[in-house]
């Protein structure tokens, strides 16, 4: 392409994998294993209540607040039974520690179509690989377990980083992981504003995954739009 493109950056949640099920309905499963009833539609909204207080109060999984990642996963968890009404503290610690492992793995994670065979063609094409993604210290290996760890030569989430998209600093870090200019790379991602337009106010190029029908975002360039990831390699052949 003109682009002349050497490192291409990835997110991953709805980019490259997607959670098999709501949280609501894994959640609700493993509780019906621990013998607690819990409406799956509920819980989904607790949980959406519960991560959201708990993102405002320590961003970034409260690395800059002397919390582990796995410590603010614990407290989302278990915040988001209590507020489904769940009160049995024992059974929520439990709960939790079994949940936080749950996600590690493809038990819970599903490589989105088209993914894999995209990355091994960009691999073949020459272009070096990273992710750049808003995640916490599980994604390596939950990578590994989805077989898609070996397409990278570096994973950066935001925990490592220390600095969470749209902040143009963990951009600059993953140029450097990949020893390239901004204009030699380019970022593939699903959301406007934390993927596609912070990589570009970075000095990348960049490209947003939308899937037709996601209702009408921002108006974005139509050759930097991805119908479905499959499409990137008509803009990046070399």
């Amino acid at each position: 392409a003109m682009l002349r493109l050497r490192l291409l950056t990835w997110d991953v949640k709805d980019t490259l994998l997607r959670l098999r099920q709501p949280v609501g309905q894994s959640y609700a499963a493993e509780a019906r294993a621990h013998g607690l009833q819990v409406q799956p539609e509920a819980l989904g909204r607790c949980f959406r209540e519960a991560y959201g207080a708990q993102s405002r109060r320590f961003p970034n999984y409260g690395r800059g607040q002397g919390l582990s990642s796995r410590q603010w996963w614990l407290d989302v968890v278990k915040q988001s039974f209590r507020l489904s009404g769940v009160q049995d503290e024992a059974a929520l610690t439990k709960l939790a520690e079994k949940l936080y492992r749950d996600y590690c793995g493809s038990h819970n994670w599903e490589v989105l179509p088209g993914a894999a065979e995209t990355l091994s063609r960009c691999r073949q094409l020459g272009f070096r690989m990273g992710v750049v993604s808003n995640f916490d210290s599980r994604l390596e290996v939950i990578l590994s377990q989805c077989d898609l760890r070996h397409h990278f030569e570096f994973v950066l989430t935001s925990e490592a980083a220390g600095f969470a998209k749209p902040d143009g600093r963990i951009f600059e870090q993953a140029l450097r992981l990949g020893g390239v200019r901004p204009e030699q790379a380019a970022h593939i991602g699903d959301d406007y504003s934390r993927d596609y337009r912070a990589a570009r106010a970075a000095g990348m190029h960049s490209f947003l995954l939308r899937a037709a029908g996601q209702g009408e975002g921002p108006e974005v360039p139509p050759e930097h739009v991805l119908p479905t990831l499959s499409h990137l390699l008509a803009c990046i052949e070399k």
